[in-house]
């Protein structure tokens, strides 16, 4: 059986290799690349992301990557945003009341979380959609790891996308499975076991 390619989007953030092995892990053949041809034609892009929203997308647009993103989406083919390569899907950021330009793939803006203690770090539940892929096999008090201090709150754009919340403080999206365009806030390259199956299971849909 061939293995699924997977080419991981080096532009500038994330966690490039420890995404890398995650998904090495459950099977897939993963390149770390910015080149657009070996993003165009692998089987999955993963696009990673820390830091803050104007940066990720100014080191994004450097390498075309909104650009690869929207080429795939419209083609059907695969995309997963992780943490801030979530954030950045969404139309706008909002930091420290500045306002960034993302990719627009969905409407809304990802904004600061109203908690008294930020980042939100660590291990936390989520209410997954049902009848979704992504989360396929876990149970309902599976936990995942989480460090960030913006994400968004609303969602605002289409009826049938399957929607995960999460919570702290105030309720917030925690992953979107959205036809061909997925993504996670938490971080499922460390979220041990749980992070496995869910890569697992975005790879078997490839």
């Amino acid at each position: 059986m061939t293995r699924k390619s997977v080419v991981v989007l080096d532009y500038g953030s994330g966690n490039l290799r420890s995404a890398q092995r995650a998904l090495e892990r459950v099977g897939a053949s993963v390149t770390v690349s910015a080149d657009p041809d070996a993003a165009s034609r692998a089987d999955g892009l993963v696009v990673p992301g820390v830091g803050a929203f104007a940066a990720c997308m100014e080191g994004l647009r450097k390498v075309n990557g909104d650009k690869l993103i929207a080429e795939r989406v419209a083609a059907e083919r695969p995309v997963l945003g992780i943490c801030v390569g979530m954030q950045i899907l969404f139309a706008r950021g909002i930091e420290f009341g500045v306002e960034s330009l993302g990719c627009g793939q969905w409407p809304g803006a990802v904004t600061r979380l109203d908690a008294p203690v930020i980042p939100h770090m660590g291990w936390n539940v989520v209410t997954a959609a049902p009848g979704g892929a992504l989360f396929k096999g876990l149970d309902a008090d599976t936990r995942f790891y989480f460090v960030h201090s913006y994400a968004a709150q609303r969602w605002e754009g289409a009826a049938d996308a399957l929607l995960t919340w999460a919570s702290y403080h105030v309720p917030f999206l925690a992953a979107v499975e959205d036809g061909p365009l997925a993504a996670t806030q938490f971080h499922p390259e460390k979220s041990g076991d749980a992070g496995a199956v869910l890569l697992s299971n975005w790879v078997e849909g490839l």
